[in-house]
């Protein structure tokens, strides 16, 4: 089973990417689970043509963890595509990262926690015990990190790099930097710096993805691009995505090394035009 997590900032676009990529890689007839870990609980909303499902902080409030039953918290969406949303805390009370906990407990107690690929989908703007969970326990083996040009959204991508780094050093953990996926955000020589961040970092650039109107048409129609658009060019790089983090075999050797702020922002400056 392969479990990989992408992790980015708010708003990057990681859900889209996470959902495209689940969908590209149903194709290849493998069991997929997708598993949306942010409060807004909208990772798997497009697999599942616009439902927004239950969340399982939601359900184990109302009905108490034992009462809860499988097909409550696991729907099945796109192409058979297993979704899941851990869901977060009523605003301004408690802790955002206790939707994940609650979930891989209750998934694992269910016996669901199964496929041929996992893919979790985190939030990356703050990395606190509940959000690095699925790096810290070993349930991801590999994480992505998705990023665009723009500097805040480097700067958490930075960070994660951080706690992976940190957690490399548990020997229980199995968790490694797959690599960086650039999200475009149309940002004059974006590729370029995203490359380059990825390779200060001891990491490599897996996927450049541009931005089109075609993802917003898709998503308007509640539908991933794979499914809306499936002979489109965009459709084609979330396919040429999925067959790259197929092939890619983790190293645990390779240890990203996080960029210090005053590296970080010449990185930026370098590429920034005046």
């Amino acid at each position: 089973m392969k479990q990989i997590a992408l992790y980015g900032k708010g708003g990057i676009g990681k859900s889209t990417t996470s959902a495209n990529l689940s969908a590209a890689l149903s194709e290849k007839s493998l069991e997929i689970l997708q598993i949306g870990c942010d409060p807004k609980h909208d990772s798997t909303r497009m697999l599942m043509h616009g439902e927004w499902i239950p969340t399982v902080l939601d359900l184990v409030r109302e009905k108490g963890e034992a009462n809860i039953a499988v097909n409550e918290i696991v729907f099945k969406g796109y192409n058979g595509i297993r979704c899941v949303e851990a869901g977060g805390p009523e605003p301004g009370i408690g802790c955002a990262g206790r939707g994940i906990i609650a979930t891989f407990q209750l998934l694992e107690k269910l016996n669901a926690l199964y496929g041929d690929v996992i893919v979790y989908d985190v939030l990356g703007d703050v990395v606190c015990g509940g959000f690095a969970m699925p790096m810290r326990e070993g349930y991801a083996q590999e994480v992505y990190l998705v990023t665009s040009g723009d500097f805040m959204a480097l700067y958490a991508a930075n960070n994660i790099c951080k706690a992976i780094a940190r957690l490399s050093k548990r020997t229980k953990n199995r968790c490694t930097l797959g690599g960086v996926i650039c999200n475009s955000a149309n940002i004059e020589n974006e590729y370029e710096l995203v490359k380059e961040f990825a390779e200060k970092i001891n990491s490599k650039l897996v996927a450049y993805i541009p931005r089109s109107p075609i993802v917003r048409v898709s998503e308007v129609n509640r539908k991933t691009v794979i499914e809306y658009a499936p002979e489109s060019e965009q459709a084609d790089i979330y396919r040429k995505l999925a067959d790259t983090i197929m092939e890619n075999v983790p190293d645990k050797n390779r240890i990203p090394v996080p960029m210090e702020m005053d590296e970080l922002e010449s990185l930026s400056l370098k590429y920034i035009k005046t």
